[in-house]
């Protein structure tokens, strides 16, 4: 199959729509199931390269869940303890395959922001995995392969509408891509410089003990913002990012942004939020919705008379800003990565109250000291790997 042609394109307005390959090659990919869109598509691509990419870097089975051409979780196949599992929805299950444990990490960062993701998998689909993304709200998924079982699992999701693409894992596109905007074509070279632990040398602080599982997650962090919308940044603890912030003006923002989902995933932990009791059939996202707000501003709407009886089983009492500190105060080791430089230190402070202790960045700005002062000040080691890594 030399093109595929799509219902419309971003939007339904936007017609006619198809993918190809310029070179004329035949597509890489297979529709095993359901009717791709556009975007689906972009985050299918993107999604497989990260995917791709991490497995080559780091040898783990590697997933990513993407939302609007960015992911909002990405992860590598480690085993996943009780209280991962339990935060994760899939105590239930009683085998984890490291793809599988990759996906529910995945998922898990971000489940707000998961709610209707398109999936990427390096490794083959196993039914491990395609018993857990049965049970989620998702448009579709990528992988190299499906076991049969778990392909017939998946063509079970909406009503036999769900998007399976399976695409060939030896597929590699020309040297040179082009983008059209504004009837204008664009030209450039395909991002294809690797990360790997050649980009970690050149730590510039005084603090340059950097442990193997930190570097580890500095490639995570780094892989991840290379597809992931411009500005960004990510939050990576024990190999799996755990907030991204993308697409935002300014860098502090996208620190704040993902900071705030750090912190989120680490409350999600506490013994209050771990002990809330749903009502019996509650819908999986009204319940990740009601996490959220508890945890958020919004917990006063959660817990108000005529509302709370409709999600809890018992009201819960409120997690105080006092005792979200304490428990987030216990939040340490985690990587801070940039894809680009941080132009002020504000986003070193924001990231040290979500216990960033080890940063990466490419360096290069006017003010690169007074960032190296700050990361000094706080005993934190960065490394400045000279790299920009703007994805748009």
């Amino acid at each position: 199959m030399k093109e595929l042609e799509l219902k419309y394109g971003c939007n339904p307005n936007q017609k006619p729509a198809k993918i190809y390959v310029n070179d004329g090659r035949e597509l890489p990919i297979k529709v095993l199931n359901g009717k791709p869109g556009y975007i689906n598509f972009l985050d299918a691509f993107n999604g497989w390269q990260l995917v791709k990419e991490l497995k080559e870097a780091t040898g783990y089975p590697a997933a990513t869940s993407f939302k609007h051409v960015s992911p909002a979780g990405a992860a590598i196949g480690k085993p996943l303890n009780d209280t991962m599992k339990k935060i994760y929805f899939v105590e239930d299950i009683d085998e984890l395959s490291p793809i599988a444990c990759a996906y529910a990490r995945a998922r898990g960062a971000d489940r707000m922001s998961s709610y209707g993701d398109f999936i990427a998998l390096s490794d083959v689909c196993d039914v491990s995995a395609a018993r857990i993304i049965k049970k989620e709200f998702s448009d579709g998924i990528i992988a190299p392969g499906y076991e049969p079982e778990a392909l017939e699992l998946l063509k079970e999701k909406k009503k036999g509408a769900y998007t399976v693409i399976e695409i060939d894992p030896a597929y590699k596109p020309q040297p040179v891509e082009h983008k059209d905007v504004f009837g204008i074509t664009f030209e450039q070279g395909r991002n294809e410089v690797k990360i790997d632990d050649s980009l970690l040398t050149n730590v510039v602080t005084r603090n340059k003990d950097i442990p193997e599982p930190a570097r580890h997650d500095m490639i995570i962090s780094l892989i991840t913002l290379k597809y992931t919308q411009s500005n960004s940044v990510c939050f990576v603890k024990d190999g799996q990012a755990i907030g991204i912030g993308a697409g935002q003006q300014s860098r502090v923002h996208c620190v704040r942004l993902a900071g705030q989902k750090a912190d989120n995933w680490l409350l999600r932990q506490c013994p209050k939020v771990m002990g809330l009791e749903f009502v019996d059939g509650i819908k999986r996202a009204d319940r990740d919705n009601a996490i959220d707000n508890y945890i958020g501003e919004a917990y006063m709407d959660v817990l108000r008379e005529g509302a709370w009886q409709k999600i809890f089983k018992v009201k819960p009492d409120r997690l105080t800003d006092e005792e979200k500190r304490e428990w987030l105060d216990r939040m340490d080791d985690v990587v801070l990565g940039s894809d680009a430089f941080f132009p002020f230190s504000d986003s070193i402070e924001r990231g040290v109250k979500s216990g960033v202790r080890y940063v990466v960045q490419p360096g290069g700005s006017i003010r690169d000291q007074d960032v190296i002062d700050c990361c000094d000040h706080y005993g934190i080691a960065m490394v400045c790997n000279g790299v920009r890594l703007f994805h748009h």
